[in-house]
């Protein structure tokens, strides 16, 4: 397949911080990517540099054959972005906002009013942006990054702050906007998003990129325990340890939490049995790796903000 993106080694410093560190990465043209990272990872400002909005410290990017840096407008009408936060003319209304993007594209207003329905946003159209829903504000600015056909997207962190229905549906819009052949880069953090989304994933930390596949692969790849929980009262912490040590069953981690008996293990089957024979089945989940463990494990846990 032919490369809709080409990174090699670029590198982004400010002052004492390496933002972008040797980052190499490639998209097929169709592709769905996905670049995750926890907070500070460097994804923003490697999704500017892919753009040609920032000017690489060193390396090569080439988007659609042609280099973005310096400012390319042979490149503008072929892709289409959608920043992380957006900020739109005050007192316009979603018709008038779609329809004054589509004229720096010289797309006439009929488009922009398709692009408005096809967005779902046909009933708001005239509402003024700012007292839309943070919702509806993310579907207006994917409408006005697509407005102008582009055959690539870039979207960073396109559902960040939205309720679960307002993310389901910007998913299923994001499903069908690919679908059609576009070529789409996101910046997430939310590891269900990317799972669900994306055909490869590249997760980044401290400007570099640590792994790259597809979430099912990189799931694989890991050494992971099952994680078993039930409700907790059904079994004491220390008989759980006794039963489970009698049935041969290899626990890796054990805790309750007043609500929830968890478990790790890498043989469920005589944990489930000790639990079975003991009518501690009440409240039941067994899980095993998810693009979540891999995350973790390649970035660790500690909190940053």
């Amino acid at each position: 397949m032919t490369e809709a993106i080409s990174a090699d080694g670029i590198r982004k410093r400010y002052g004492d911080v390496q933002a972008v560190d040797g980052v190499s990465l490639s998209v097929a043209s169709g592709e769905f990517y996905g670049i995750l990272g926890p907070n500070g990872a460097g994804k923003t400002t490697t999704l500017e540099i892919l753009e040609g909005i920032r000017e690489p410290d060193e390396g090569r990017v080439e988007l659609l054959g042609l280099s973005p840096w310096p400012r390319n407008s042979a490149l503008l009408p072929r892709i289409g972005v959608q920043f992380q936060a957006s900020a739109f003319f005050v007192k316009l209304t979603a018709r008038e906002t779609i329809r004054t993007f589509a004229s720096f594209y010289g797309v006439g207003p009929k488009r922009a009013d398709a692009m408005l329905e096809r967005v779902g946003l046909t009933d708001s159209a005239g509402v003024q942006t700012e007292k839309m829903s943070g919702g509806q504000a993310q579907r207006l600015s994917i409408a006005c990054a697509i407005v102008h056909d582009p055959e690539l997207l870039f979207l960073d962190e396109p559902t960040t702050g939205l309720d679960p229905q307002a993310r389901r549906n910007l998913w299923d819009l994001l499903r069908d906007i690919n679908a059609e052949g576009r070529t789409v880069v996101l910046t997430t953090h939310y590891l269900d998003e990317a799972e669900v989304l994306c055909d490869r994933v590249s997760v980044m930390d401290h400007g570099k990129v640590l792994k790259t596949g597809t979430p099912a692969a990189l799931v694989r790849e890991i050494d992971d325990t099952v994680r078993v929980s039930v409700e907790s009262g059904q079994l004491g912490p220390g008989r759980a340890h006794e039963l489970f040590a009698a049935a041969g069953a290899e626990i890796t981690g054990l805790e309750d939490d007043g609500a929830t008996l968890s478990l790790s293990t890498r043989l469920p089957a005589p944990v489930l049995s000790v639990l079975a024979e003991q009518n501690a089945l009440r409240g039941l989940e067994v899980r095993g790796a998810t693009l979540e463990d891999v995350f973790l494990q390649l970035t660790g846990r500690e909190y940053r903000a």
